[in-house]
């Protein structure tokens, strides 16, 4: 019996797989297909345990669906663009595309080991110029369709660095590389006219059954629906070629409380004030320096300056509204104007007490109690649900006693009887801005011609590709100063012309990649027949940071390419199903210096004893601080490639699977590493016990052979429904039944090769180790999945309920004979118990045999 040895086994398998080629997808129109993906990393460098996690989840579907008879694509790739490489070269010296294919080297170098079935002959990255050639094709038919314009936008411009920035990278109100104030400038940019597919968008989530309900909300709620009302209030006296300002509202019940009219300080109003009026062109310069979020303006101090106009209420001609420019209205939602309710929007009246406005309720609660204070007498704004029922004390139509909902429908339907303005149906989703002035990017294949104008680059000439005699030396898109890339030929009229300068941004390098993947080296962006098979991708695995834009936008250019030829009618929504996995966790080690600043310290660097945590150097005692997500600036982060050293990856494979539910975080422990490298070992150690034995029978044979049925019957409905953690318990309880049974020789090498598939998903090379140490043919990873008999089911079982505290929140089924350990195991990983428990601790767990399973937390 040898002796199990994580760092000779794991390479042997890999060569295998390797050398026969299995991974390696070829389309099969006699086999039915499986396509798994993972979001795409960026090349950082350094993998980290979130990536472990993530392409394990995939890996582990990916296997099963191997073993079960599919035709899988399992690919990988990189998203390659950015500002990290161009920031490197700024600070570094060097070139973008150097740092970044260094990382890829070194990223690759590192995934490898793991064991992940990818189909490496597919790789991609972004930064190539054969992928975003192609990428600059789709562009052009989109261009050509329509589906994507050039306008003026307002921006964050970092007038140090002299680029575009998003609002996550300004940080109050300066850049947050050169630290400079930060301008919002009107410039020309590129949109695509994802607003046109709003309520395609929004209605076609309701047939995505299998993403999860949280992130199908938070897409509902970035489109943003809305009914409202949409009309004019007449100014007092023309101003600039102005006679009024037209305003959007989903509260048209509250407009009998209206207080002030507000616009944005990029409103066309505004403009044409500030030239006149250096007071005003001042203070919509400094507003213009803060964020353009909606969430950036929301959070952000409440400013406002009097015009000096007035409007009129359109139901009383009498009534005046003043009309002040305000640094929360944004100019690219609704009209870029607002009718401020204070009594019912907390925004409002936090502006309208800053300026001595009036505060005005319309309705209030029906019952009225000590508690509530009005928004006049300094209580709080009253913004109730639209479901809840109101009395309306100033309302436009409809009963006294209604409902939000009821209130705004008959708002809506007074004001169009009476001529003012009509309802309409708005989303807040917006045209996609892919501008960006940087360097490190896909260019945008158009061309600039004083004859001809804007002029689409032919796609002959494609890939327009980055050039590489690039300088950083100066702040700025190095494109803007490179004459050999800015000069070119018209391709209409053959005149000189200036190339776009600008590049897309990189969510549209990763809108497309699973596409692309079915067909990565052809000269068209898909091929008809790879994409028509290949697609859907039927199992979509990312983190939830990604629900709303990259989802959004691939659902977008799906649609997008399935109009310009490019994807098939059915491939019209990319993912059939989609998981967020939670993230990996670890303790944070720190100390204070001198001057009493926190200071971190790796996992490595601590040894934890006697209930503490010591630093190995000097033997200093540091903090413990509760796990969190790991982070590099807390150095709580734990390096794969040493614990692939240390204990192989097959123990971090299955410790990230089998810790918690995928779904939620997993808190990295070096005691839990040590304990799954023990069992490991414990498995081993039992299947070479097996292989050993002679042929024959024992009095265990029919207990061992149920058990095992049961384990392959919960574990292929575990791993069906992504409850790995689940699958694992049971392994474990199959481990102690065929420790201790007393079955034959042959039953037990029947059942040791079975648990060596069962386990093949998550633990691949342990289980190809096993899998030929017991006879089994060929390879574990290609060896058809178990199938339990189902004679073998039909067995008394019990259900057991389980108690939390004393109230009944779940129950299992398990054998009558399963013993305590077994049971415990799977009331351990049952998602309600988990769930109810919310992070508590265990304190006893009690199995009362074949009647109740109580848990103390």
């Amino acid at each position: 019996m040898t002796r199990y040895d994580p760092a000779t086994i794991e390479t042997k398998w890999q060569q295998a797989w390797d050398a026969a080629g299995i991974f390696r997808a070829q389309r099969d129109e006699s086999r039915p297909k499986y396509y798994v993906l993972e979001m795409f990393p960026y090349p950082s460098g350094r993998i980290h345990m979130g990536h472990v996690r993530n392409y394990t989840l995939g890996d582990v579907i990916a296997r099963y669906k191997l073993a079960k008879g599919f035709n899988v694509l399992h690919p990988m790739g990189w998203d390659a663009f950015g500002m990290p490489a161009e920031n490197a070269a700024m600070a570094q010296g060097g070139h973008p595309a150097d740092w970044t294919y260094r990382n890829i080297a070194e990223m690759k170098a590192q995934m490898k080991p793991m064991g992940w079935s990818l189909d490496w002959s597919r790789e991609l990255a972004t930064c190539d110029p054969e992928y975003y050639g192609q990428q600059q094709a789709l562009f052009l038919d989109m261009l050509e369709e329509g589906l994507v314009y050039r306008k003026n936008a307002v921006v964050n411009w970092d007038p140090v660095d002299m680029t575009v920035l998003a609002n996550e990278q300004v940080i109050d109100g300066r850049g947050w590389r050169s630290g400079a104030e930060v301008e919002r400038r009107e410039l020309t940019q590129w949109f695509f006219k994802i607003s046109d597919y709003s309520e395609e968008l929004l209605a076609a989530l309701d047939r995505l059954d299998d993403w999860p309900a949280k992130v199908k909300l938070m897409q509902a709620n970035w489109i943003g629906r809305s009914r409202g009302l949409q009309f004019a209030f007449g100014l007092t006296e023309e101003a600039h070629g102005h006679d009024r300002v037209e305003v959007y509202t989903t509260r048209p019940d509250t407009l009998m409380g209206a207080s002030f009219v507000g616009i944005s300080p990029d409103h066309p109003l505004a403009r044409a004030l500030e030239k006149d009026d250096p007071e005003i062109a001042a203070f919509c310069a400094e507003v213009r320096k803060g964020g353009t979020t909606e969430e950036a303006l929301e959070t952000a101090e409440k400013r406002g300056m009097d015009t000096g106009l007035r409007v009129r209420h359109p139901f009383d001609t009498s009534w005046e509204l003043p009309v002040w420019i305000a640094n929360f209205i944004l100019m690219d939602y609704g009209t870029g104007a607002i009718f401020g309710c204070p009594a019912h929007d907390q925004r409002d009246l936090d502006f309208a007490r800053k300026y001595g406005l009036p505060v005005a309720s319309t309705y209030e609660p029906v019952e009225i109690t000590g508690d509530y204070a009005s928004p006049e007498e300094g209580g709080s704004a009253y913004v109730p649900a639209k479901d809840v029922a109101v009395r309306y004390v100033r309302r436009i139509a409809g009963d006294e006693v209604q409902t939000g909902n009821d209130g705004v429908d008959a708002a809506i339907a007074f004001c169009e009887g009476h001529g003012v303005g009509r309802g309409v149906t708005k989303y807040r989703l917006r045209d996609w801005g892919l501008s960006r002035q940087r360097y490190w990017g896909c260019p945008i294949p158009v061309v600039h011609c004083p004859e001809c104008g804007v002029v689409p680059e032919r796609k002959e000439n494609l890939p327009v590709e980055l050039p590489r005699d690039v300088s950083f030396d100066i702040p700025g898109n190095p494109l803007d100063r490179h004459e050999g890339f800015l000069s070119c030929a018209c391709p209409a009229c053959g005149g000189d012309a200036r190339r776009e300068t600008d590049t897309m941004d990189t969510f549209v390098d990763s809108s497309w990649y699973f596409t692309r993947f079915t067909a990565p080296r052809a000269d068209t962006p898909t091929v008809a027949e790879d994409v028509a098979y290949w697609m859907n991708v039927d199992q979509y695995v990312g983190g939830i940071e990604h629900a709303i834009l990259h989802l959004l936008y691939s659902r977008f250019f799906a649609r997008a390419m399935q109009r310009t030829g490019h994807l098939p009618e059915a491939a019209i929504e990319p993912f059939d199903a989609l998981f967020t996995q939670g993230m990996v966790t670890h303790a944070i080690y720190q100390s204070r210096n001198k001057s009493g600043r926190a200071v971190y310290h790796y996992p490595e660097e601590v040894e934890l004893r006697d209930g503490g945590a010591w630093l190995r150097a000097d033997g200093r005692e540091v903090e413990v601080v509760p796990s969190a997500k790991m982070s590099k600036s807390k150095n709580n982060v734990v390096d794969p490639v040493n614990i692939v050293r240390d204990y192989g990856a097959d123990t971090a494979r299955w410790f990230v699977m089998s810790d918690s539910p995928p779904e939620r975080d997993v808190e990295w422990t070096a005691s839990g590493a040590e304990a799954a490298a023990k069992h490991l070992a414990r498995v081993f150690r039992i299947a070479a016990e097996a292989a050993e034995l002679p042929d024959g029978t024992g009095a265990g044979d029919a207990a061992l052979r149920r058990e095992v049925a049961r384990t392959v019957d919960g574990v292929t409905r575990d791993i069906e429904s992504f409850g790995f953690n689940a699958a694992i318990a049971r392994l474990y309880a199959l481990t102690s039944a065929l420790q201790r049974s007393d079955a034959g020789g042959t039953a037990r090498r029947e059942a040791a090769r079975t648990m060596a598939q069962l386990m093949a998903p998550v633990t691949p090379h342990i289980a190809e180790e096993l899998w030929a140490m017991l006879g089994g043919e060929g390879l574990c990873a290609t060896a058809p999945w178990p199938v339990a008999d189902p004679a073998l089911l039909v067995e008394d079982e019990v259900t057991l309920p389980i108690q939390v505290n004393g109230k009944r929140r779940s129950e299992i089924t398990v054998p009558k004979d399963m013993d305590k350990a077994g049971i415990e195991a799977l009331v351990r990983a049952d998602e309600a118990v988990l769930r109810t428990l919310d992070g508590a601790e265990i304190r006893k767990l009690i199995v009362v045999p074949g009647r109740i399973v109580n848990v103390v937390a």
